[in-house]
């Protein structure tokens, strides 16, 4: 093992030195994605913001007849400062111009239902056109909002005309027989944990792919370009022990990396939480319910994803002829990888006996459940040992590779 230690140090040192294995090994989980976390985070909630506070420009379109109006509704919309109306006469334009941005929505009434002499069983039709393209337009809601409560003042006015008084719940008991209080049996870490979990192995995977993915071909493929993979093959050591040391660097820099990732992620969630969700009483429990054993299996699922991609990244720079070669082999396989992760994201998908021996999902499911707080710990053997297995494997095969003359020196 003294050999392996030597050759570790040395291609650590060398990789340290590397600016490029120091961006994707610390400074991107470390500086960069909570930079990029909390931009996002800055102008998700700024278009909220706007959204829900920008004056809305809106066509209103009613019968001439006055049993064809609804009683009410233009009144409320002029009084509502939150709108403003807009001259715009083209009926049939409407849909070109609240897609165009020329209107933010647009009501229409396009019919009556009832006898214009019994207006307690009138019911009016209106049509509402707003651009459903944009994910931060809050016409439709703003506008059902209003509506929902003139609705409910008009229905409240006919109750009470035909003797139905609304003190004491009268009412709503008349219009809701039956009413239904949904509770949820699931605690409220599983409800988040459902949610954040899906996201969270996807970043740990990818970081942890590219903090392994530098200093991977650097130390075969980087090697052979500067002439020192041939010096080194003279020293009398085997051939075994030169790629375990390579091995070791590669997945000492893919395991640091996504670790720091998790550091990171935990960190700035946790400054976070209160501005993103505003009830540190609901989210502050939650967290703190993630304790330093789920944290600690959270890092144990992420070393044999590190040793697997130091592995399969080791290979293709040692079959690699130049630096330039390896890394478009190894940057493309990303989506290859990317994929099982991908998979852990669907709907439906959970973690079973089956899925446990899928490489990468296993890892990705896991760890959703120890986020959640669900693991069924006796599954963590499966993962682990068929996780541990694969990347076993795959070292073996990267040293069967290494010792091939005709693979290190292709002409």
């Amino acid at each position: 093992m003294r050999d392996v230690w030597i050759i570790f140090r040395k291609d650590l040192i060398e990789v340290l030195r590397d600016r490029r294995t120091l961006l994707f090994m610390l400074a991107l989980p470390l500086v960069v994605i909570p930079l990029l976390l909390e931009g996002a985070a800055y102008f998700t909630l700024e278009a909220e913001r706007k959204a829900a506070s920008e004056t809305l420009r809106y066509a209103l379109f009613e019968g001439d007849a006055e049993s064809a109006s609804v009683p009410g509704l233009a009144q409320a919309l002029a009084d509502n400062d939150g709108f403003e109306q807009v001259a715009f006469t083209d009926r049939a334009g409407i849909t070109d111009a609240v897609a165009g941005g020329e209107l933010d929505f647009a009501l229409v009434v396009e019919d009556v239902v009832g006898a214009a002499d019994d207006q307690a069983g009138v019911q009016y039709r209106l049509a509402l056109y707003y651009d459903n393209a944009s994910s931060s337009d809050k016409a439709r809601e703003r506008a059902s909002a209003l509506i929902a409560t003139l609705s409910e003042r008009i229905r409240a006015t006919r109750l009470e005309a035909l003797g139905i008084d609304g003190s004491g719940g009268g009412q709503q008991r008349l219009l809701e027989p039956i009413q239904v209080t949904a509770r949820g049996a699931a605690e409220m870490r599983a409800f988040l944990g459902e949610i954040i979990g899906r996201i969270l192995p996807y970043f740990f995977i990818i970081f942890c792919y590219l903090g392994a993915l530098y200093p991977a071909v650097d130390l075969a493929a980087g090697e052979k370009e500067r002439g020192t993979l041939e010096t080194l093959l003279l020293v009398p050591v085997e051939r075994h022990r030169i790629v375990l040391g390579k091995f070791l660097v590669v997945f000492v820099a893919g395991a640091t990396a996504a670790i720091l990732s998790l550091l990171s992620l935990g960190v700035w969630v946790g400054y976070r939480a209160s501005t993103l969700v505003g009830d540190l009483s609901v989210v502050g429990p939650v967290l703190r319910s993630i304790g330093a054993l789920d944290l600690i299996l959270i890092a144990t699922m992420l070393v044999p994803a590190a040793a697997m991609f130091a592995a399969l990244l080791l290979s293709i720079s040692i079959y690699a002829r130049s630096f330039k070669e390896a890394q478009s082999y190894a940057v493309p396989l990303n989506l290859l990888i990317v994929m099982p992760a991908v998979i852990a994201m669907l709907p439906g998908i959970e973690l079973t006996w089956g899925w446990a021996m899928v490489p990468i999902t296993n890892l990705s499911l896991a760890i959703k459940e120890l986020v959640k707080g669900t693991m069924d710990y006796t599954m963590l053997a499966a993962i682990l040992g068929s996780s541990f297995v694969l990347a076993g494997l795959m070292l073996t095969f990267c040293t069967w590779w290494f010792r091939r003359e005709q693979v290190l020196f292709r002409a």
